[in-house]
């Protein structure tokens, strides 16, 4: 069974998952690192404590966005975004989330740290992931047209 109103449905649905990201991990996180009276180390714990919150609501939002491909009809597209999707989430969950809350405990109790790629990559996560968002929303949005 398929929904009729599946395509707008998930197109306006990634559009705001997509808004999500950008709002906490582009927005809020510059805005917080540029902040004069915010330590870095606090910004730091503030960071983790906010990707943490992020991680387990993308998990909810994946989770739904699979039953909404489902009830509109699952293809092969729409299974590759969703997968690819997930396989970042689980990614970030299990390796490059760990490592950064590792390196901010560190900092946090005084420790100077060398530079680490972990923060460029988890950009690039980041990135992709609203790409991919915004992509499987144009194109479901063009699905119905």
């Amino acid at each position: 069974m398929t929904l009729r109103i599946g395509s707008p449905v998930l197109a306006f649905y990634c559009a705001i998952w997509a808004g999500i990201v950008i709002g906490v991990s582009f927005i809020a996180t510059v805005a917080k690192f540029g902040a004069p009276s915010l330590t870095r180390p606090i910004a730091l714990d503030v960071g983790a404590h906010t990707f943490a919150m992020l991680a387990r609501i993308e998990w909810g939002l994946a989770a739904l966005l699979l039953l909404l491909i489902l009830a509109a009809g699952a293809n092969r597209l729409r299974l590759i975004f969703f997968i690819l999707i997930a396989a970042i989430l689980l990614g970030e969950a299990l390796w490059l989330f760990p490592q950064l809350n590792a390196r901010t405990a560190l900092v946090i109790a005084g420790q100077t740290l060398p530079p680490s790629p972990l923060h460029a990559i988890s950009v690039t996560a980041e990135t992709t992931k609203v790409i991919l968002l915004a992509l499987f929303a144009i194109f479901e949005s063009r699905e119905r047209q």
